[in-house]
């Protein structure tokens, strides 16, 4: 299987567990299982903006190791987040 990423907040998606489900329980290859519950987005993606997805996927990166500076995470995040499915038409 080909990996994809969420379409909504990035988390790579590998395992059939990662996908989010649609109302009749098929997977949705655009968003993961966090972003996208039985065909809509879930509670916790629903109130997200681009700039709040953004705001805490740079403590993510951060908190992870993943960039070691806030600059570095910012820029990131803020090139990386608005070419998203769900974004990009924001």
């Amino acid at each position: 299987m080909e990996e994809k990423i969420c379409q909504s907040c990035g988390m790579p998606m590998k395992k059939p567990d990662d996908f989010g489900t649609e109302e009749n329980g098929n997977q949705n290859t655009d968003y993961c299982c966090h972003c996208w519950e039985d065909g809509t987005f879930s509670e916790w993606a629903n109130d997200m903006t681009l700039e709040s997805m953004i705001e805490f996927n740079v403590k993510f990166c951060l908190e992870h190791e993943i960039h070691k500076t806030l600059e570095e995470a910012e820029k990131a995040c803020k090139e990386f987040y608005p070419k998203l499915k769900r974004w990009a038409a924001a």
